[in-house]
Order: structure tokens, then sequence, then C-alpha cells
């Protein structure tokens, strides 16, 4: 181990729990940003006099570049030092909102949410990996990744509900600034408080042909998926934008196998366990944005919810996350193989899935809702808290910015994913009970049109359930490391010229 890994004798950063605060805050920012323009949108539309078939790019624009850039945010994060790139987030991230939040037309209002894309996949790679270089004692990680867990699983209801707040209360335009204060809060206590070791980088030279691949590739992929929800899976720009990013990504991946410093080493996604995180976290998310989704639109449009109440009626989810990730997955992440929290979580939230299968116009918010969003907040909460922790388990030091940058690709294209696809389903159950029950039209055309409505939902929410099936699988066989309550150990030696870095603790088998 170099010099400049932290040595046993010199103790844990004496900074570190109050550099999760800053740490947790950006990264409530981020996660609140995915949902809260959701709300806000109506309004936004109106006053900007954005058409309808450009409003979905609003949600696009920022989706496009966050997915796309977020490995070589991640690649960033390692050469530049993940203070920095951490601080330089947070100031752009604050600037693009400050723009959104005064945008005077569609143009600057598109740009605003890209530059928001562009800095987001700086600072979320760079987040995670601070965190996972501060907490090197097992217990310690296990808290905070805790708490860094129920913030990314319940951070995007927590947006519902200040969404609703501002739209409701103030305007759509607050739904932009109040990152603001968030983002110079945190940027001011990193900049303050998060220390790294001198020489904590890779300085391997940039790989150019991997970023422009990566980036295309993901783009090509998220926008693929996005233009189906509108224009149809048989749309011949969909059909394109998938080839595209399967050749993309094939050549991407043919590339890194070859450079001498590739911008994400392979051995970072063919460790079992990790590979294993990446896919199942990826569709866990598809399920769970499809439900943000047809829970808020069925609140709202069929239940006939106000912003703010559809906002509170998603607190038993994010007490559910909360209570899973601080205090089943974290108190047991030291004593039981994440496998056997991550598969019985995501079994629980595919159970509570399953529940709402039931929905019908009538559905009791308490007889039906609220439990079923219990339980899919505690298993997500039980699930997400080692799914974080294991990211960047067994990591080599110089790979822990991009290893990170995975895990927030797997949610970002399984967000897209998950919106596109089961919209899609929900829109084609929608316009066939429409077709079957033509005649019922005639006497009562609204309560038909909420029929078809909770139809499309309840249809999507089955394939939700066999989702989360699937993750749960993945997650039990793929992922077979032990308890991680061993000992942290160096991450080893680089070689390539790469200078050690931050001792990342590597989970015992």
């Amino acid at each position: 181990m170099s010099e400049t890994a932290l040595k046993p004798d010199s103790g844990p950063d004496s900074n570190r729990w109050k550099a999760l605060i800053f740490i947790a805050l950006a990264q409530l920012m981020v996660v609140l940003d995915a949902t809260i323009v959701n709300i806000a949108l109506p309004s936004a539309q109106q006053d900007l006099g954005i058409s309808d078939g450009n409003r979905q790019w609003v949600i696009t624009a920022y989706a496009l570049a966050f997915g796309g850039l977020l490995l070589f945010g991640g690649r960033i994060a390692d050469l530049w030092g993940r203070k920095r790139t951490f601080v330089t987030g947070l100031i752009g991230f604050a600037a693009a909102s400050a723009l959104g939040g005064a945008a005077t037309g569609e143009a600057m209002m598109l740009g605003a949410r890209a530059l928001q894309g562009v800095f987001g996949a700086l600072l979320a790679p760079a987040a995670l990996s601070l965190l996972a270089v501060m907490f090197t004692d097992a217990k310690e990680r296990a808290k905070a990744f805790g708490i860094y867990g129920a913030i990314a699983g319940g951070g995007g209801a927590v947006g519902l509900i200040l969404g609703g707040f501002l739209t409701e209360y103030l305007n759509w335009r607050w739904t932009f600034f109040v990152n603001i204060p968030f983002a110079v809060v945190a940027a001011l206590g990193a900049y303050f408080v998060i220390r790294e070791p001198a020489g904590g980088r890779n300085r391997s030279p940039l790989d150019i042909p991997g970023v422009v691949l990566s980036t295309l590739g993901l783009v090509a992929l998220v926008y693929g998926f996005t233009r189906a929800e509108s224009a149809g899976w048989s749309d011949s720009v969909t059909v394109t934008m998938f080839v595209a990013s399967a050749v993309l990504l094939a050549a991407f991946v043919l590339t890194e196998a070859k450079v001498k410093s590739p911008l994400l080493p392979l051995r970072v996604l063919t460790e079992r366990n990790r590979g294993g995180v990446y896919m199942s976290l990826g569709l866990a998310v598809i399920a769970m944005f499809g439900l943000f989704l047809f829970l808020t639109y069925y609140l709202q449009i069929v239940k006939g919810y106000s912003p703010v109440k559809t906002g509170f009626a998603f607190l038993p989810m994010i007490v559910g996350m909360i209570t899973g990730s601080t205090q089943i997955g974290a108190r047991l992440m030291t004593r039981v193989p994440p496998r056997l929290l991550m598969a019985p979580g995501f079994l629980l939230a595919a159970l509570g899935m399953l529940l709402l299968t039931q929905l019908e116009i009538g559905s009791s918010y308490a007889g039906l809702i609220m439990p079923a969003q219990l339980m899919l907040g505690l298993g997500m909460g039980t699930a997400f808290m080692p799914a974080m922790s294991l990211a960047t388990h067994g990591v080599e030091a110089r790979d822990a910015g991009v290893a990170s940058a995975m895990v927030n690709t797997s949610q970002q294209v399984g967000g897209a994913i998950g919106t596109a696809l089961l919209n899609t389903i929900a829109a084609s159950a929608t316009t066939a009970y429409l077709t079957d029950h033509a005649s019922l039209g005639a006497t009562n055309p609204k309560l038909l049109q909420a029929q078809a409505m909770v139809e499309g939902y309840t249809s999507a929410i089955w394939w939700a359930v066999g989702i989360l099936t699937v993750s749960a699988l993945i997650a039990a066989t793929l992922i077979n490391t032990g308890a991680q309550g061993g000992t942290s150990a160096s991450a080893g030696s680089s070689d390539d010229g790469v200078e050690d870095e931050l001792k990342v603790p590597v989970m015992a088998h």
C-alpha cells in the first residue's frame, strides 16, 4: 500500500459524520429533482407556452444529460478528486436550477434542465464514492449507507410532497429555486468539512473513445425508451435509437477491453456481486418509477386529490423506506449476507405491488393503498441499503468513482425504461378496455374513462410485480458475498503507474 493510503493507526476522519450530512443533503437534492418537476410540469407548460409534443423534453433533457454522462462524471471524480468534483457539481446544479426557475420560454427551460443533468452527473457518483472511502469500519459503514439508502429510495416520494406544496402555495418556479439553498449549504459544508488525502487520485489519461461511445450509447438508449412512450415501439426513430445504442455500447465494451486506461474497467462489471447489484437495482427502479407515476395519476385524476394531498399520500412509503433502510438493513448488514436482505426485500416490495393490482375506482386508501405502500417502502429500504454498500464491494481504489457511477447509471436507465415501458403497457390496456366497453360510454363516459385508466394502471402494475420478482431472483443467485462485518482492508496497489488513492473497504467473504 502506498504512503498516500490511510494507515490503520491514523484512525478514521473525525469529520466523517459531519461530511455525511452534506453528502446526504446533495443526494436528497438530486433525487428530489427527479420527481419534484413532474408535479410542477403542467403549470410550467402553461406559463411558458410549451407544446404538448415538447412537454416531455422538460423531463427527457435532464434524463439524457444525466444518464449519458454518469460514467464520465465518475471517472472525472477519480481523476480530478472527489471533493472538487462534488463541490463543482453542486455549484453548477444550483446555477442551472436558478436558470430553470427564471426561464422565460421553452428553449431556456430545456437548456436549464440539460445543464442540471450535466452537473448532476458530476455530483451523484462523487457523493457515493466519497461515502465509500470515508466509512471503512463495517458497523459505521452500515449506518452511513443506511442513511444514504433511505434518501436514495425515499427522496423521490419527498419530492412529490415538496413539489405539491411549492406548486400549490407558491408557484412552479420554486420547484427549481428550492435546489439553490440545498446546493449552497452542501457545497460550503463539503468545502470546509471533507478532506481527501494528498495523492488520492487516478491519474491515468482519460479514455476519450470510451467517453464518446458510452455517452452516445446511453443517450440513444434512454432516448429510445422515452421516444417509445410517445411515438410507439415500432416508430422508425425509436427502432433506430435502440439499434444505435446496441452498436455503440457493444463498441464501448470492445474498446474498454483493449485500451490501457479504460473509462469503465470491465473488472468493475464482471465481479459477480457488483454485477448482481447493478442488474437487480436497475430492474427494481423500473418497477418503482412506474409506480410513482401511476399512483400520482390515480390519486389526482381518479380520486381528485390536490397536489399537496397526493404528496402526503406517499408518506407511508417514505416511512417504510427509512425504517427498512436504517432499522432493518443497517442493523442486519454486518450479521447476515446481503442476499438475505436484498432478495426478501425485493419480494416484500413485490407483495406490496401485488396488493396494488387490486386497485379499483372506489378503493380505500387506508385499506389498500397505505398497507401496499408500507410493504413497498419496507422492502425497498431493506434491499437498497446493502445494494448501495455492495456497489463498491471489493473495488480497487482507483475504480471507486466509476463503480459508484454504475449504480447511478443502472438507476437512471432503469427509471427511463420504467417510465416508458410501464406507461406503454398501461396505455395499451386502457385503449383495449375502452374498445371492449365502448357501449358503456354512451351512458357515463367519465366513469368509463376512469375505469379504463385504472385497468391500465393495474395491468402495468402486474408487470412491476414480475420485474421485482426477477430482481429478487438475481439478488439471491448472483450475490454470494458474506455478511459485511469484516475488517476493512486496503484495496491494494494499482498498476499502470496509477497512484494509490483512498483505501476502500473490501467486504469479508
